[in-house]
């Protein structure tokens, strides 16, 4: 497992061999936290790791290890992972892994490669209404789940079909680098009403009456709202 460590979490060494009296430790002397290791430390590996977005991104990083502890559950071998990111774009973050042998660049880029799940996930429920069904029954959760996964995907690949020059009704802000899931939902919409719903209304005489740039208007401003 990889996930992100409290800068001022518990950790702490093994406990000392038993001695035969009084009652067995449990945990040893508590370790530096984790910022207080940071702060102390003189040197930083320079790493170029895997970063969000499938990029890479050169970082300097601080491993160590410890032992979280929690009451009942004894200890837990755990490899603390510091990273800093030299661009200065991204804050200091403090990860964790339970795998002593996952070094501190393939946990970093482990960690980072969670970015396109999330915002996969995210743009299912904000987009296609994932997990926003009210069924009472197993088999209505089995059918429309499924279902708006296969429309995702269906999607992305009738967005890639088009060519670059017809890809449009994305939405710009500045900033903006990457094309959204909205942005190919918008695309798809345009190019579904465009090509095979409109031509269906009627005679389509109404439709041809339409200047080209109040027709471009209308497709523009419906296809994201849709």
């Amino acid at each position: 497992m990889v996930s992100k460590l409290h800068p001022d979490a518990n950790l702490f060494d093994p406990p000392s061999p038993y001695t035969g009296k009084g009652r067995p430790r449990v945990k040893g002397d508590r370790c530096p936290k984790p910022r207080q290791a940071v702060a102390a430390a003189t040197t930083f590996t320079r790493l170029e790791v895997g970063w969000y977005g499938g990029g890479t991104r050169t970082v300097q990083a601080l491993g160590g290890t410890g032992h979280w502890y929690k009451a009942g559950r004894g200890l837990v071998p755990v490899r603390g992972v510091f990273v800093r990111d030299t661009t200065g774009t991204h804050r200091d973050e403090y990860f964790f892994t339970t795998d002593l042998d996952l070094g501190p660049a393939a946990a970093i880029g482990h960690y980072c490669g969670r970015w396109n799940i999330e915002t996969t996930f995210q743009e299912r429920r904000a987009e296609l209404g994932l997990e926003t069904t009210r069924g009472w029954r197993e088999k209505t959760v089995v059918r429309a789940a499924p279902c708006l996964f296969g429309l995702y995907t269906v999607t992305a690949i009738l967005f890639h079909a088009r060519p670059e020059a017809k890809r449009t009704g994305s939405v710009e802000w500045p900033g903006k680098t990457v094309t959204t899931f909205s942005d190919a939902l918008a695309a798809v919409r345009r190019w579904l009403w465009d090509q095979a719903l409109l031509p269906q209304a009627g005679d389509g005489t109404t439709l041809n009456k339409l200047p080209d740039r109040v027709r471009e208007l209308l497709l523009t401003a419906l296809a994201p709202a849709a």
